[in-house]
């Protein structure tokens, strides 16, 4: 199972700058290790304001338990609150393990469906074939790089790839449920421990 982690660190004020260094140091490591196992899939950096140390995280594990077991094994968990969203499987999503199609940025998008009270039930599966259509076509041009189902009721997780805001925007109007859609975009920006840019 599929688990997105948004990790927020606060250093204790008045720690030396060599413990800082030190602890950020094991956690490179750690992640390393944790890649090679299977365990961390990528890490990214989302905007941040000054003094803020987050991260998000997709990581692997057999179920919560051992989730925590390796959240716990991070230097860094001293220091760290970790906030676990469970992500199951979309039917549209694209797999994970493929290489990027093209270079740009990476995005988060946050979907809610909600479709208008009255629509009749034919209209609605054509627009979810289409969606279905839709989303393989954008995944092989390498735009949709992964698609999860959140916790709550109608609630979708994206992982996009673009050259900016408008070039995303443009690929999620092009989505037959996008009238019936309530997009947040978060811009994602490149972690140092991230193992997919980790050669």
């Amino acid at each position: 199972m599929e688990y997105l982690v948004t990790m927020t660190t606060h250093v204790p004020e008045g720690t030396p700058d060599a413990a800082v260094d030190d602890i950020r140091a094991r956690e490179a490591a750690r992640s390393r290790e944790l890649a090679a196992q299977g365990h961390l899939l990528r890490l990214w950096r989302p905007p941040l304001r000054p003094g803020e140390w987050r991260t998000f995280g997709l990581f692997a594990a057999a179920g919560g338990d051992e989730l925590e077991r390796v959240l716990a094994s991070m230097p860094l968990r001293v220091w760290r609150t970790d906030q676990v969203t469970p992500l199951a499987p979309h039917p549209n999503d694209p797999g994970p393990g493929r290489a990027p199609a093209m270079g740009g940025g990476e995005f988060f998008t946050y979907f809610t469906r909600a479709v208008p009270p009255g629509t009749p039930a034919a209209a609605v599966a054509g627009a979810e074939a289409g969606e279905a259509e839709r989303t393989r076509e954008l995944a092989g041009q390498g735009h949709l790089e992964r698609l999860w189902v959140l916790p709550e009721a109608g609630r979708a997780l994206g992982l996009w790839r673009a050259s900016d805001a408008t070039e995303l925007q443009a690929d999620l109007e092009s989505l037959p449920l996008y009238p019936w859609l309530t997009v947040q975009t978060t811009p994602l920006s490149p972690h140092p421990s991230d193992p997919a840019g980790v050669s």
